[in-house]
């Protein structure tokens, strides 16, 4: 078997195993993908969770959240690959309360990928600029239509004020809670027709 042949069969066979750990570990059951009010709703169940979630597990974060414009929140974005590997997640914006719009996130990654996680992912718009171009956007990309600055805690355990001064501030949270070697951008982010 020459080397050309082995690296698409490898690569081939990553994205499988992606495609399939990614669907085996959605929270949608039958019902919700095809009902989209139940959609809807589990999908702001989980905003209601992740947004909690944060709101104690970060000092700091949800005065941060009431000065934004915008709020997007994907709470399970599932990331999952053998050598070649991929993300997906769907999420709600929010503004001032109340949801404005549901979208998706994905991105796609090559190199040393084995296994899967699950994360969530918080989005703050927090200028009017930010908000609205990401607003009237077609699709959104983080790092390419706006830089994401991930938020980062200080010794104090407060957040630190240079990051939440940026336009967009971002948040990713694991189990183990808020992860800071991690980066948003390459995330295709599209509007959903639910």
């Amino acid at each position: 078997m020459n080397r050309r042949h082995f690296v698409t069969r490898v690569a081939g066979s990553g994205l499988l195993v992606a495609t399939v750990m990614a669907a085996g570990c959605t929270t949608t059951g039958t019902s919700a993908s095809n009902d989209p009010a139940a959609k809807r709703k589990e999908i702001d169940a989980g905003v209601d969770g992740a947004l909690n979630r944060l709101y104690s597990s970060v000092n700091g974060s949800r005065e941060l959240a009431q000065r934004a414009q915008g709020i997007l929140v994907f709470p399970r974005v599932i990331a999952a690959g053998l050598v070649v590997g991929g993300e997906y997640g769907e999420g709600a914006l929010r503004s001032r309360g109340s949801t404005v719009g549901y979208y998706s996130t994905a991105q796609a990654s090559v190199g040393l990928t084995a296994g899967g996680q699950s994360k969530s992912m918080v989005i703050m718009f927090m200028t009017p600029e930010a908000y609205n171009k990401f607003v009237s956007s077609s699709g959104w990309t983080a790092g390419v239509d706006a830089n994401v600055a991930l938020a980062k805690v200080g010794a104090n355990g407060q957040l630190d004020t240079l990051t939440t001064q940026q336009p967009v501030v971002g948040f990713v949270q694991t189990n183990a809670g808020l992860m800071f070697d991690v980066s948003v951008n390459g995330s295709k982010i599209t509007k959903l027709n639910i």
